[in-house]
């Protein structure tokens, strides 16, 4: 009999350390998920979110303004357009800008805005449209002109 109630004590304890553990884990799941968010925000959304703009991860896109880059190794400064609006951003990240960051092309900066009215990121990723538009519409006519016409009889 005073086994069975050792073997109960036993139970509880595993099932207390059980919980105890799983609750562990999933805080921390939880909380790593809530610091690696971030909110996509247009320029002008961002310039009009006021305090929260300052605590949060934030994504930015928009073109890059033609002459307004300046590198150094890893590290960029630039600016990027939005219909009528403009956002400085300061780049400093593990790897250089990639190839495709050059003048008019369209960027996306990851990082946090600064109380200095500055958008500091840490990964940037940048795409030129003209680059590969192009060769999408000489596809595009390459396709057109060999396709064929059938009639449908009804």
């Amino acid at each position: 009999m005073a086994n069975t109630g050792s073997q109960t004590r036993s139970t509880r304890n595993i099932v207390i350390a059980s919980v105890v553990i799983l609750g562990t884990v999933l805080y921390l799941a939880l909380s790593a998920a809530k610091d690696n968010k971030s909110y996509y925000v247009t320029i002008s959304e961002l310039q009009g979110m006021g305090n929260k703009a300052y605590t949060r991860n934030l994504r930015v896109a928009g073109n890059v303004k033609p002459g307004s880059i300046h590198r150094v190794g890893t590290h960029a400064e630039f600016v990027l357009l939005e219909l009528n609006h403009e956002l400085t951003v300061n780049y400093i990240g593990s790897e250089p800008p990639p190839d495709t960051f050059k003048d008019d092309a369209q960027a996306l900066a990851m990082g946090k805005f600064g109380r200095d009215g500055v958008f500091h990121a840490t990964q940037l990723q940048a795409k030129c449209a003209s680059k590969y538009a192009p060769a999408q519409q000489e596809k595009a006519a390459k396709v057109a002109a060999t396709a064929t016409v059938v009639p449908v009889s009804h």
